[in-house]
């Protein structure tokens, strides 16, 4: 290289460091910068010796000041670094990671989405002297650099659909997926097939998917990462960062910033440190499994040592996935795990074949459900007595005895009768057929010549003629004597509305328009479910603060002290008409409904006791703001967790139903809500991946305002029907009755 190049290679190095501290940084830049100016301006006039010198001498504090910086990086930092033009690309690893290439479903700007590259590709490994090519799916995101068409790495809908349309494929062809993380999240918009509906069937389908994945993650922005980041296992750039939330969103939502109002970069790097985003804190968490080493201050385009690092761990991950589900891999998988302590740099001495058997298929998908299971759990207290956990410990290996007992033997064999006897009556019909006509003629002779006797007709209530709403829940807004006007009384000439009559006996719901006003959760818990039937479990748990958030215990203090709940979601058994069911109702009042890892276990606990008693599960979403910012990512991976606890259980022949009310937004519906076949949404409510403000900031585009109402979204075929509140519980009855498999216990 020569001296101009070498001169030009500091000045980018400098201008490098200054942007990623969004300023000189300090530690003798200054210096620096004056001494590279000053070779610039007079490289011809020095000799070749003294103008040698004074170069290498630049280039020994440039790398001084690079290792001053490195040790001073914070989390704001490294979100620059992930998001900054000379980051490594993925484009850059295809090329340099694996030995040849073809994307598939388009290239550039010729593509169904550009943020999202899928590519079939071949990595080479040398095994004693022979050389095995083995054949990969690479599906990941595209920042591009200037690329406009690239939209920064953020997937629409159909790029995320694109990318679960290969993922098939490679699960079809039997080959691993390797899966690229460089997104600040997904594209905010509700068109066919939806931001939130795409990423919740991404995540449903790839924890079943039955052939290795392994992960890397640069940058990680919260849905839009875990749209293809669900893998056995989950490895991390040491400069890269993984969050819940972008920081400059969280430093909007903490500072309550105004649309078009600057954020504070103080407020910034404030919430980027509380979040605990980088690759440390995730692998303390538990949230990611290996952090893959990168050169000072991040890997850049140019840094071909860091590709050969990232060959040789997406090698070893993919490795250890294949031998922990391998039979017979006992001493490769110790030959692997001595190679890896020891730092060795290839592992040529091990032979592995990535194609797997039905069975370690199998022993693949399990492996990748317990994972995700365990993932970000334990992160809430518990208030329970040792003696209560004790109780509750032994009521469900009852229950579990008692499915056993039920379900796998009485009600197998009962069936097996009924079957059985369905088919000997079906060959005796005939005969029976015969028998009964002649029977019926006598019948019909004698009748006609005997005296007719009194019909006695019995007249049988119905459970709500019976009185079984009779102490009906009626809101406390029915106590204000005021009224207020319809939203809809400019266009559908509604009258004002009498607040007593319109949530007492109308239910909340306008005569004329039948527009829904918003109600309690327990205006639900009232009418929806039979009297008395309600059993909580679970009520124990507490959301907390994992992290350490700054304020974040005075505001759980005070919507606990304000709701009289401490997590944002109830749990229970019910019945409706008779049929009982377990519940899982997210609802506004704590945390405005937001998800965490207390939210988490619940609805995996609900998951579980539906599974293991064969009961339908019924989602009622009162309402959800998203996964809950304040924990981080431990609140993103209770996205993968609570779908993989739904999949086990509709896996299992359970009927899974999701009703909408109020608002419905984010990391839930885009992925244990939205990945139901049976979603509802009670009517005037709201449903979507982000709000309008969001979308407006980030495709520069504003909304109608009823671009997230559930007649859109059901428009959109996000959800398959409208329900009105008044006929709510009836429609719920029929549905139980209609849909689903035939595994429930009442069919």
């Amino acid at each position: 290289m020569d001296a101009e190049q070498r001169l030009s290679a500091v000045d980018k190095a400098l201008q490098y460091v200054v942007d990623l501290k969004g300023g000189a940084p300090g530690v003798g830049y200054d210096d620096l910068k004056s001494r590279l100016e000053r070779l610039k301006g007079n490289l011809y006039e020095l000799s070749a010796e003294a103008a040698a010198a004074e170069l290498s001498a630049i280039e020994r504090a440039r790398r001084y000041l690079e290792e001053r910086v490195e040790e001073g990086l914070v989390a704001a930092d490294l979100v620059r670094i992930s998001r900054h033009p000379q980051r490594v690309s993925l484009q850059d690893i295809l090329e340099n990671v694996y030995d040849d290439y073809t994307e598939l479903g388009g290239t550039n700007d010729c593509n169904l989405d550009p943020a999202i590259v899928v590519a079939r590709a071949n990595i080479t490994r040398r095994v004693r002297d022979k050389l095995f090519v083995q054949r990969v799916m690479v599906i990941g995101h595209e920042k591009g650099c200037g690329e406009e068409f690239r939209n920064g790495g953020s997937a629409k809908p159909w790029g995320n659909e694109k990318a679960l349309r290969y993922m098939r494929v490679a699960e079809t062809e039997g080959m691993p997926i390797h899966t690229y993380i460089f997104t600040p999240g997904a594209f905010p918009v509700e068109d066919y097939p939806g931001a939130a509906q795409q990423i919740a069937r991404n995540i449903y389908q790839m924890a079943g998917l039955r052939v290795p994945i392994v992960s890397f993650t640069s940058e990680g922005g919260s849905g839009g990462a875990e749209a293809v980041g669900v893998a056995d296992l989950r490895l991390m750039g040491s400069h890269g960062y993984y969050s819940v939330i972008s920081p400059e969103g969280a430093a909007a939502i903490e500072g309550k910033i105004r649309e078009k109002e600057k954020v504070p970069r103080a407020l910034i790097e404030f919430c980027a440190e509380q979040l605990k985003i980088t690759a440390r804190d995730n692998l303390r968490l538990g949230t990611i499994d290996r952090i893959v080493p990168e050169p000072r201050l991040g890997a850049r385009k140019d840094d071909f040592e860091f590709y050969q690092r990232l060959r040789r761990e997406m090698l070893r991950a993919t490795d250890e996935v294949v031998v922990s589900v391998k039979r017979f891999a006992a001493m490769r998988s110790a030959a692997l795990k001595k190679r890896a302590a020891a730092g060795l740099r290839d592992d040529s001495e091990v032979q592995l074949s990535w194609r797997l058997s039905p069975r370690e298929r199998d022993r693949l998908v399990q492996l990748r459900y317990e994972k995700y299971l365990h993932m970000g759990a334990g992160y809430f207290h518990d208030g329970r007595s040792h003696v209560g956990r004790l109780i509750d410990a032994a009521r469900d290996v009852g229950l579990r005895v008692h499915a056993r007992l039920y379900y796998g033997l009485l009600k197998k064999h009962q069936k097996s009768v009924q079957r059985i006897i369905e088919d000997v009556s079906g060959e005796g019909h005939v005969v029976v057929g015969r028998l009964t006509s002649k029977l019926r003629a006598i019948q019909g002779y004698l009748s006609e010549r005997l005296p007719a006797r009194p019909r006695l007709i019995e007249f049988t209530p119905t459970q709500d003629e019976a009185g079984l709403f009779e102490d009906t829940y009626i809101s406390p807004l029915a106590n204000e004597d005021r009224t207020i006007c319809c939203p809809n009384a400019a266009t559908q000439g509604c009258y004002d509305l009498w607040v007593p009559d319109l949530y007492g006996e109308q239910s909340g719901v306008c005569e004329n328009c039948g527009h829904h006003f918003p109600l309690e959760y327990e205006w639900y818990l009232k009418n929806l479910f039979d009297r008395g039937s309600i059993r909580e479990f679970n009520e124990d748990i507490t959301s907390i603060n994992p992290l350490g958030y700054k304020d974040f215990d005075a505001k759980l203090a005070a919507d606990a002290a304000r709701s009289g709940r401490r997590c944002a979601i109830l749990t229970f058994l019910a019945r409706v008409q008779g049929i009982e069911v377990v519940v899982a109702m997210p609802f506004s009042n704590f945390r405005q409904g937001t998800v965490g890892a207390a939210e988490g276990h619940k609805f995996v606990e609900a998951c579980e006791r539906a599974r293991t008693m064969h009961r339908p599960l019924l989602s009622y979403v009162h309402a959800t703001g998203g996964i809950r910012i304040h924990e981080g990512t431990l609140g993103v991976v209770q996205m993968p967790r609570c779908t993989v606890a739904v999949r086990r259980y509709i896996k299992a022949g359970g009927l899974y139903i999701v009703v909408y009310d109020n608002n419905s937004f984010a990391g839930p519906v885009a992925s244990f809500l939205g990945c139901s076949s049976y979603q509802f949404a009670i009517k005037s409510c709201r449903i979507g991946f982000a709000g309008p403000r969001v979308i407006r900031e980030t495709t520069g585009e504003a909304v109608s305002p009823d671009y997230h109402s559930a007649e859109n979204a059901l428009r959109r075929g996000h959800i398959q029907g409208i329900w009105d509140r008044r006929e709510f519980r009836g429609n719920l009855y029929n549905a139980l009755l209609t849909m689903g498999g035939p595994k429930l216990y009442y069919r």
